[in-house]
């Protein structure tokens, strides 16, 4: 027989798995059902701004652009480690300090690094 804790841990955990999907649902079907549809002619084009498209969109940008992204992308994720060891300070809170500094000294060098081989310049080469 299944225990009356086990059964509720079973209908917690059944309500947050259907609170999540109803958040995620529920936004989709609201602007599926208040958008403004457009139609004609313009529904293929790339942007629907209004504006002509100028070129062609298969042109070559420099490999800074992709640079900066990844070393964003890097530092972004690097700084989501840093909010749960902050939150897991205890005992050592000390020695936790030192890994964080240690870890935050590390990233500034990869900055350095980066800023004096140029990738944050925006110039053409």
């Amino acid at each position: 027989m299944i225990s009356q804790t086990l059964m509720t841990d079973f209908l917690a955990v059944g309500l947050y798995l259907f609170a999540g999907l109803a958040f995620a649902v529920i936004p989709l079907i609201i602007s599926h059902l208040i958008v403004k549809r457009s139609e004609g002619a313009l529904r293929d084009e790339t942007y629907e701004s209004g504006m002509s498209t100028i070129g062609s969109a298969w042109i070559q940008f420099t490999v800074a652009y992709y640079i900066y992204a990844l070393i964003f992308l890097a530092f972004d994720v690097d700084v989501l480690y840093l909010f749960p060891v902050a939150l897991a300070y205890g005992k050592y809170a000390v020695r936790d300090l030192v890994e964080v500094l240690i870890f935050v000294g590390i990233l500034s060098l990869a900055i350095i690094y980066a800023w004096r081989k140029g990738v944050f310049e925006w110039t053409r080469r």
